[in-house]
Parts: structure tokens; sequence; C-alpha cells
């Protein structure tokens, strides 16, 4: 059953809107696979309209498709999809460091400095599998420090499609792999330079997105265009 203090139909939507998108994410709702209503409902103890509405946002967000007889289905993403998330990421996150290194008082920077030492001690701990939510973390605080709400307003679908991605490809990355590769970006923060940090971060991306090629998770022959730095 869905736990909800929602006073209003709009937290209801978004809160239902969120268990299918965490759905998704876990796999227990697959590409391809349909949101049946009535299952969906008994399963949160709702009534179906709310539910009817949280899939029109996610239609809305290209996250589910509405197929004729057959309702909504959460969308396949293809090779195309994929260039398009990283590549707008890029961009985004390109200007989010710019803006956070003229932004950053020296606080911010030292907190990011002992995060990160923090993240390194973990490389020695065999009880922490991943640091896949430490580098998410980086990510997430130098958005934050760019001081601009629509930018991290526009990179939250952005984010989820991300994640997205990463689970139903495979990708991972070893905790050395975590480490080493936000290096780099701590370091463009501590030399204030907003053209170097943002093509570091540009690069930072674009490189990710480049090992989804390398090791065959996507084609690259479907690709109407695969490169932008």
């Amino acid at each position: 059953m869905l736990r909800t203090t929602a006073d209003n139909k709009h937290d209801l939507v978004t809160q239902i809107v969120q268990q299918i998108k965490d759905k998704i994410l876990e796999g227990s709702l697959k590409p391809g696979e349909r949101i049946v209503e009535i299952k969906l409902a008994k399963e949160l103890g709702i009534s179906q309209t709310p539910i009817r509405e949280a899939i029109r946002q996610l239609a809305g967000e290209g996250i589910v498709t509405i197929v004729l007889n057959r309702g909504a289905v959460i969308r396949s993403l293809s090779a195309q999809d994929v260039f398009e998330i990283y590549s707008l990421r890029s961009s985004l996150e390109g200007l989010a460091i710019r803006l956070a290194v003229q932004n950053a008082t020296m606080n911010d920077i030292k907190h990011l400095e002992a995060f990160y030492r923090e993240m390194e001690l973990k490389l020695e701990d065999d009880s922490i599998e991943s640091l896949s939510e430490d580098s998410s973390y980086i990510h997430r605080y130098i958005l934050k420090l760019s001081k601009h709400e629509l930018l991290e307003f526009t990179f939250q679908p952005v984010s989820f499609r991300i994640t997205w991605v990463n689970r139903i490809l495979g990708r991972s990355y070893s905790k050395r792999q975590e480490v080493e590769e936000h290096r780099e970006l701590i370091e463009a923060l501590q030399k204030r330079d907003p053209d170097e940090a943002e093509r570091i971060m540009r690069a930072h991306i674009h490189r990710s997105y480049r090992g989804f090629l390398a090791i065959g998770l996507i084609d690259e022959t479907e690709l109407t265009r695969n490169e932008w730095i």
C-alpha cells in the first residue's frame, strides 16, 4: 500500500510517479512491459484515477508510451536515446561546473575535498562494494554550487534517465575507477578556471558515453551521430 501523507491530489500523483520510476530502476518494470492500472492500484491501495494521471505525466516525460489496445508501456531506450541523454548531460553539467567554480566558497571546496578523501579510504574497505553513490553525490553537489535553480530543475529528469540507462545496459565501474575518474572534478574546482573546468566536465561525461560504445553495450551503427566534443 502506498504510504502517503499527501494533502492534495497533486502530491499523490507525484508520489505515484516516483513509485513507478523506482520500479523501473529496480527492474520490476522492464522496457516493453505494460503498466497494469488495476494491479498497481490494488498494490498501492488507491483508485485508478491518480494512477492514470501519473501515467500521463510519465508519457509526457517520455518514460512510457501509450500503445493502442495495450495501454501504457515502459519505453525501450535506443542507441540514439543514450546519445541524446549523455550529450545533454554534458552541456548541463558543463555549465554547472563553470558556475560552481565562480560561486563556490572555500568551505564548499573543503567540504568536497574532505568527502573525496573519505571516498579514497573506502577503497580499502571490503564491506563497501560500490562507490557509485559517492560519485553521484559529487555531481549533485556541483549542481548545487551552480546556484542555478532552473538548471537543477532541468537536470532532474536527465538524472533519472542516466540511472535508467546504466541499469538497463549494466554499466558499472570498479571502486578504483570511481575514485580516479572523479579526482579531476575536484581538482578543476580547486583551480578556479571556468573554461578548464567546463572542458574537464564535458570530457569526463563524454568518456563515460564512449565507454558504452567501447564495450559494445550500444551499437554505433544505430546512431545518426555520436560525437559532440
